[in-house]
């Protein structure tokens, strides 16, 4: 895969999992989380980014499916361009 793919995939969703967590974190206090009926024992700081890597890699699966929809094969190509002459 092409570098420029990979910026289109990584950039939005580095803001988004930014956006993700600022929002999560503004209504939930990390000190806060629990796993059963203990504390989960991780400092806040590992539970930001642990939660940043989850939602960045959450977002770039979503990025990447959506390049992968709407990338046209080769072969198809020309077919595409049949169908927008007819529309036309």
């Amino acid at each position: 895969m092409s570098a420029r793919k990979w910026i289109s995939i990584l950039w939005p969703a580095f803001l988004l999992a930014s956006l993700m967590e600022v929002v999560v974190f503004a209504l939930v206090d990390p000190s806060d989380l629990r796993w059963g009926a203990e504390g989960l024992g991780y400092s806040r700081q590992a539970i930001y980014t642990t939660s940043f890597l989850v939602f960045w890699a959450m977002s770039a699966a979503s990025c990447a499916l959506t390049l992968a929809l709407a990338t046209v094969p080769p072969e198809d190509e020309g077919t595409l361009r049949r169908i927008n002459a007819r529309a036309d």
